[in-house]
């Protein structure tokens, strides 16, 4: 499997040097070189060392400083592929320098962060939370929240009230999360209202660089075990074909372009069209016993109508071959450096046994041209600061950052989880100076006209206290960052649930007690179903049992009839377009 010579490997050097895993040769013909140039399969050196299992490669290309979040043309990750090995040893290795490179990153963005939010006018907002489905046994335990907003400074508070669902009830509770910043120092608090206790986790950036350091990231516990025994999961938004459409008002022909009054402010309402959510998971890491426990212990709300789902794998139609230790002469060096090369179905590393979900979705947009708060200065910041800690801002700001029409974004309508939305609703700007609650809690009865905001608008500094009667405990000194990998925390969490269910004396009920993260709302959604279903029963232990038992089925009944309700009005709205738009050609003709 040689690369030398004059072949089109020859024009790849420092590449095929790694194909032949040649490490130490690496070594030295790195030197003043570019670390992250590509191949022609858009593979960087750190990429092709990790697909072909090439561990002393790859750790030749870490101390050289190779970029470990840098995605192939497949939108698979380093950590991606180096778990697909598994290898717990290569595992280990990316995941300790990713973690290092995404917490140097954060650290270097905080003195950014907080100059935007010092520099932003000071405001108070509320934001109305409310989830909605489609399914009716969903739907009916949907709650709602008001997210309330205060910045002055680089100071900021958030307070909400939804903490979570347990024991087939929303969990509510009075939380705030208080972010204080200067200079190159900055400080997070979440004050528990209820029990009076407050969490601080603070930090200064000088020192926090100092302190890192690669030893200090060293993947915790269980963190490899439990990345090697669950899929991989990629998601994405796909919004190259995004559009922005005009929602349309009125009868008869004479439709117009509509508009809405939100919170006594005027808006433009459009569709958002031709938005996918696509979820490619990966399994040929896992053994035969871990992937017939994922197939069989899937989440029902991942099958869902409107979903479409593709299977690639060795024993369907895209056998994939290897270059491996295992199969080294499946593509040679010649194939694959030559980019006039068609490799079909082949590649490198495992055969991937790969599933594609794509999930086309409408959003709503209500954009209001006069509203008095800036989305790129004054509200973009603090989503991207909630996204730290919370999936749902983080799901937002993925939304919120396209680019939409003019204006400010007081309504808008987008998917959260599988068949659950969000609603958000922007309003009472400048309507509380302090912590009280306001004169109205609803938005609507907030509303300023903007011609009377005052532009000097000033936050009472007590919103940014802690009362003396709470007790402070310091959490350490690292801000909370987000894993953009959640997805596979969702499927721990799952599995966990599973587990405990097992337990039980009753087949498929939840066990009691706390999820054990907050981020899982899949399964928390999951889990409310299944309560709710039982909730129904008789009350008898017998009753409970079949429906448990027979979960799966209702579940997807329910599901089926919603979807066919839904396909039917959709049917019957065109039919009425149609007999409009005849009409009205009739109407024209006799003319």
């Amino acid at each position: 499997m040689s690369c030398g010579g004059d072949g089109p490997s020859s024009q790849f050097p420092l590449h095929a040097l790694v194909w032949n895993n040649d490490y130490r040769q690496l070594e030295k013909a790195l030197d003043g070189q570019n670390v992250e140039a590509l191949d022609p399969r858009g593979r960087t050196l750190l990429h092709l060392a990790v697909s072909l299992g090439h561990l002393e490669s790859a750790r030749v290309l870490l101390r050289h400083k190779a970029d470990v979040t840098k995605e192939n043309r497949q939108g698979w990750t380093v950590l991606h592929e180096a778990v697909s090995t598994g290898d717990p040893e290569m595992v280990y290795t990316i995941l300790q320098h990713r973690d290092y490179h995404n917490t140097s990153m954060a650290l270097e963005g905080v003195p950014e962060l907080l100059q935007k939010i010092l520099e932003a006018p000071d405001f108070y907002v509320q934001m109305k939370w409310e989830f909605t489905s489609w399914v009716p046994l969903v739907s009916r335990i949907c709650p709602n929240d008001v997210c309330r907003i205060w910045k002055s400074g680089a100071k900021l508070r958030v307070d909400i009230t939804l903490l979570g669902f347990e024991n087939m009830s929303w969990i509510r509770g009075r939380r705030s999360f208080i972010f204080k910043g200067e200079d190159s120092w900055a400080e997070l608090m979440e004050v528990n209202h209820d029990d009076k206790v407050v969490t601080t986790e603070h930090f200064d950036l000088s020192q926090e660089m100092e302190r890192l350091t690669l030893d200090s990231m060293k993947p915790k516990g269980r963190e490899v075990e439990r990345r090697l025994t669950s899929p991989v999961i990629n998601t994405s938004l796909e919004t190259k074909n995004i559009a922005f459409e005009r929602t349309k008002s009125g009868f008869w022909g004479w439709r117009t372009d509509k508009a809405e009054v939100v919170n006594g402010y005027e808006a433009k309402v459009y569709s958002v069209n031709n938005v996918s959510v696509i979820t490619k998971i990966r399994t040929e890491h896992l053994t035969e016993d871990e992937k017939k426990r994922y197939k069989a212990d899937r989440n029902p709300l991942e099958s869902l109508l409107g979903t479409v789902e593709h299977q690639f794998g060795a024993q369907g139609d895209l056998t994939t071959e290897c270059a491996t230790a295992n199969n080294p002469t499946a593509i040679t060096p010649e194939e694959y450096f030559n980019e006039d090369f068609d490799l079909k179905d082949r590649d490198i590393g495992r055969p991937k046994e790969l599933t594609i979900r794509t999930q086309k979705f409408k959003a709503m947009l209500w954009m209001c041209e006069e509203f008095p708060l800036s989305l790129v200065e004054q509200v973009i910041p603090i989503i991207d600061l909630m996204a730290r800690t919370s999936a749902h801002f983080a799901r937002l700001r993925d939304f919120i950052t396209l680019e939409f029409p003019p204006g400010f974004p007081v309504k808008i309508e987008i998917p959260l989880f599988h068949v659950l939305n969000a609603r958000i609703t922007f309003g009472n700007v400048n309507g509380c100076s302090t912590a009280e609650e306001p004169s109205s809690q609803s938005l609507e009865g907030g509303h300023t006209d903007p011609a009377s905001l005052d532009s000097n608008f000033e936050v009472d500094q007590s919103v940014f206290e802690i009362p003396e009667s709470y007790h402070i405990q310091d959490n350490g000194r690292n801000m909370h960052l987000q894993d953009e990998d959640y997805e596979i925390m969702q499927f721990a969490i799952q599995q966990s649930l599973l587990e405990s269910s097992r337990s039980q004396d009753i087949p498929g009920l939840p066990a009691n007690g706390g999820l054990p993260s907050p981020h899982g709302y899949d399964s928390q959604y999951e889990r409310a179903i299944q309560e709710s279903l039982l909730s129904s029963s008789n009350g008898f232990r017998t009753s409970a049992v079949e429906e448990a038992r027979n979960f799966d089925s209702d579940l997807q009944l329910a599901m089926e009839l919603s979807a066919k309700e839904l396909e039917e009005q959709e049917l019957r709205l065109q039919e009425e377009e149609a007999e409009l738009q005849e009409v009205l050609r009739l109407s024209l003709t006799e003319k």
